[in-house]
């Protein structure tokens, strides 16, 4: 990818391009907690953005997206927003770097990316944070790490129309090779855990469906609400440190779907913390175990499951894969699994074969390695 990109900067612009890239991400578990102030559990990963960068002088971007085979030039005022989606990003990281005081100017660049379409694994973020880190290098801004994955959010909700939250820039820009980091969402703050499965016998993956369920109304929204509901009636802003005995002490005040979704969240914010506990004893029997519990409880108590992604992680029990969970919001995607090294290559064939034989396609297989975030290559 390297290779290609220069080659193409180089056709288009001449030399004298710098070459950045930033990391797609997982999330080993945590999921639905961010927005109720808990922990997250992101990895950055092998496969992201490359893009080769050199200033050039002017008040104009010319980007060229290598994938697409696309070419857009903008300015940098707000009025100079570019009409293809992909060039929203660029120019939304530029007028976010300027909202905060940094002076930058116009600057070519040819990017291409690896991470798969549809996964989960968060492209937008990982082009965000190239660009994000890569200006911030060129013009010596001195923005810190954290605030360049701010800018990353504030172009997604400023620029793109998707008011995600802080975990995929943060683990794009963050990520360590050989480490998850836990991230709470109510402080920010932040702690990496050692995680290196291949050393133990173990491998990572994720099983696509290739499925995405239209769905009537707003699920998301609906699930936070009943987060919201539960937490005004313990006496909180957030569920986040609510406790099991305290849900049941107001049960007969809730309704029963507002219950199912507490019990599943305050389960979740636990299971985090006995993961990052057993990653610290390289118990990764426990890591798998609090995996199934939460693809269970996101598909009976919080039912944001799909009967394709229940089928991925029965099939994943009976092929004896140590975790397995849908990663992301649900609902379609991904499942992501932790399996045995013996047990890799059995596992992709029964799941490939057995998926395809009830659904009529077969679902792709990414292996995953945990790696570094933002950086100049």
């Amino acid at each position: 990818m390297k290779n290609r990109v220069s080659q193409k900067f180089a056709e288009i612009y001449g030399q004298g391009a710098t070459l950045f890239a930033s990391p797609g991400r997982i999330n080993l578990i945590g999921e639905h907690t961010d927005y109720n102030g808990g922990f997250v559990f992101p990895g950055a990963v092998d496969k992201g953005i490359v893009a080769a960068i050199r200033l050039n002088g002017t008040d104009k971007v010319r980007a060229f997206a290598l994938d697409l085979n696309e070419s857009a030039e903008f300015g940098l005022a707000e009025e100079d927003k570019p009409a293809q989606s992909w060039a929203c990003y660029i120019f939304g990281v530029c007028r976010e770097i300027q909202k905060r005081g940094g002076v930058i100017g116009g600057f070519d660049t040819v990017f291409a990316g690896d991470v798969p379409l549809g996964a989960g694994m968060s492209s937008s973020a990982a082009l965000e944070s190239t660009f994000a880190f890569a200006l911030n290098h060129l013009y010596n801004l001195g923005i810190e790490k954290f605030e360049l994955a701010r800018i990353g959010q504030s172009t997604e909700h400023n620029y793109c129309g998707v008011k995600c939250g802080i975990m995929d820039q943060f683990a794009s820009v963050h990520g360590k090779a050989g480490h998850l980091m836990r991230l709470d969402c109510r402080s920010m703050e932040f702690t990496y855990f050692p995680f290196d499965p291949t050393k133990h016998g173990y491998r990572l993956m994720l099983v696509n469906s290739c499925v995405k369920h239209e769905l009537v109304g707003s699920p998301y929204n609906d699930r936070r609400a009943s987060c919201e509901r539960v937490a005004a009636v313990l006496g909180q802003e957030f569920l986040r440190g609510a406790t099991m005995e305290q849900l049941e002490a107001i049960k007969d005040k809730i309704s029963e779907e507002d219950y199912l979704r507490a019990r599943y969240v305050i389960g979740e914010e636990q299971r985090v913390l006995d993961v990052c506990e057993a990653l610290e004893r390289d118990d990764y029997e426990t890591v798998g175990k609090r995996m199934y519990e939460t693809h269970w409880g996101m598909s009976r108590d919080y039912e944001v499951s799909c009967e394709e992604l229940d089928f991925l992680a029965t099939v994943a029990e009976e092929c004896g894969v140590t975790g397995s969970r849908i990663m992301g919001g649900g609902f379609g995607g991904c499942t992501i699994n932790l399996v045995k090294e013996e047990l890799y290559d059995n596992f992709v064939k029964t799941v490939t074969e057995r998926f395809a034989a009830k659904y009529g396609h077969e679902p792709k297989v990414y292996p995953v390695v945990i790696s570094d975030g933002s950086r100049l290559l």
